[in-house]
């Protein structure tokens, strides 16, 4: 399944595998940006910034860092700016091969880009599956290959599954951890999705072999402009800081931080509407006879029960009907576990959400 594009939000690499055009015109479920757009405000903001273009950006980032500091209430010294969460993820494996960790076990399904970073480092991998069906950790399997690797790669909530491993899972895989001289590595991507706040910042006082990995582009949908930041102890954020390219992060994005992270009244919207829209199509879906997994974030994983008989546990007939219609949905066929069985949406606006659920109506009773 190599040939399967391995990201959402490319139509122009799915929709030729029906013989569509590249440049169809489609409702895009496949990559989880908030469908509410980048606030207002920021195409002006960009456009009062493009003199910074001609200056180089404080190598630092201290402007951008103290806001996230203040914000997750740290001190500076535990922030370090990156480019996307990618970035972050990278960075994350940079420090653990430094540090000497030659294998690392990461929970699946879940994103490709934490093994691919480990490899890029030389680092080996091994899979802890999460339960089929209800994607459940076996924590006693997790503290092991923890100990037994060095580090723990963890999505909280997770990609693709939504799911959200319990806050004292995490603590006493700290403590295992530490014991062992092992760190557990959790990208939060998707942590402001989450109601009530499930960050784990405040863990970061406790335990120096926690490193927390986040990104700006999902909740204000500006993936372009490539920002995210990475959380930590003082030391490994120094480590990192030694890892990372020079200006990695561009003058306009890191000039977005402040301001994105003061504009609260965009975040209490952003809320308001997934607290209304996911429920609502976990519902229709689930109403429609599919598998729906129960989300803490902005996407949903579900399966068609009756095509796991009739295509061996696959759904590319389902997948090709919403393209032909116009709705573009994630492929799950590079996650370790799911291998195609399963599909991703993201939750997108009411209109939007009911031209998916009536597609699958359609299909589901033709």
């Amino acid at each position: 399944m190599s040939d399967w594009p391995s990201h959402g939000g490319r139509p122009e690499q799915l929709l030729p595998r029906f013989g569509l055009a590249d440049d169809s015109e489609v409702i895009d479920f496949s990559a989880n940006l908030n469908p509410l757009g980048p606030p207002p405000w920021l195409a002006q903001r960009l456009a009062a910034s493009v003199a910074e273009l001609a200056v180089y950006p404080d190598p630092d980032y201290d402007e951008a860092r103290d806001a996230i500091a203040m914000s997750e209430g740290l001190g500076p010294e535990q922030v370090r700016l990156t480019n996307g969460g990618a970035e972050a993820i990278f960075l994350a494996a940079a420090l653990l091969a430094r540090q000497g960790v030659r294998r690392a076990a990461i929970v699946q399904p879940t994103f490709g880009e934490y093994e691919r970073a480990c490899r890029h480092y030389g680092i080996a991998v091994e899979h802890v599956e999460l339960a089929p069906g209800s994607f459940a950790l076996d924590e006693a399997s997790a503290a092991e290959a923890m100990r037994d690797a060095g580090a723990l790669f963890l999505c909280r909530p997770n990609n693709p599954t939504g799911t959200l491993i319990e806050r004292g899972i995490v603590e006493r895989l700290l403590v295992a951890g530490r014991r062992h001289g092992a760190m557990l590595v959790v990208d939060e991507a998707f942590v402001d999705f989450v109601t009530p706040d499930e960050r784990l910042t405040s863990l970061l006082a406790r335990f120096d072999n926690l490193l927390l990995l986040r990104s700006m582009t999902k909740l204000y949908a500006i993936p372009g402009l490539r920002l995210g930041y990475l959380l930590g102890s003082a030391a490994a954020v120094n480590a990192i800081a030694e890892l990372q390219p020079p200006w990695s992060v561009n003058a306009l994005a890191a000039g977005l931080v402040a301001p994105l992270l003061a504009d609260r009244d965009y975040l209490a919207r952003t809320r308001a509407w997934l607290d209304a829209e996911r429920p609502w199509l976990q519902g229709e879906l689930a109403a429609l006879g599919l598998d729906v997994v129960p989300s803490h974030a902005n996407f949903l994983l579900f399966r068609d029960a009756r095509l796991q008989d009739a295509y061996g546990g696959s759904m590319p007939a389902l997948l090709e009907h919403l393209a032909r219609g116009g709705i573009l949905v994630r492929h799950t066929h590079h996650f370790i576990g799911l291998e195609g069985a399963w599909l991703r949406v993201a939750v997108r606006s009411r209109p939007e959400n009911r031209a998916l659920v009536e597609a699958i109506a359609r299909w589901r009773h033709p």
